[in-house]
């Protein structure tokens, strides 16, 4: 499921990513390839996120201790934005 989902990602709209990501996080999955790039693919589409997909997102990141800098700076700026 995971190489399908890094296969198609380059398909993938922010509801997708942040799915995604929520969905492995919630039963604990940390697939390392699958998470940096759907950390690539946030980074590179932040500004189309909802509120919701920016928490989902920076929720499933640590819950399974995956430090992306770059996708928690453009999380952050982007929530920031929205304030």
């Amino acid at each position: 499921m995971a190489c399908e989902a890094i296969w198609r990602i380059s398909e993938f709209k922010s509801q997708d990513i942040s799915m995604t990501a929520w969905s492995f996080a919630t039963v604990r999955l940390s697939n390392r390839p699958l998470f940096a790039s759907l950390a690539s693919a946030a980074c590179s589409s932040i500004a189309e996120f909802q509120p919701q997909e920016l928490a989902n997102t920076a929720w499933a990141f640590a819950k399974i201790f995956y430090l992306d800098a770059l996708l928690l700076a453009s999380i952050s700026c982007a929530a920031l934005n929205r304030i």
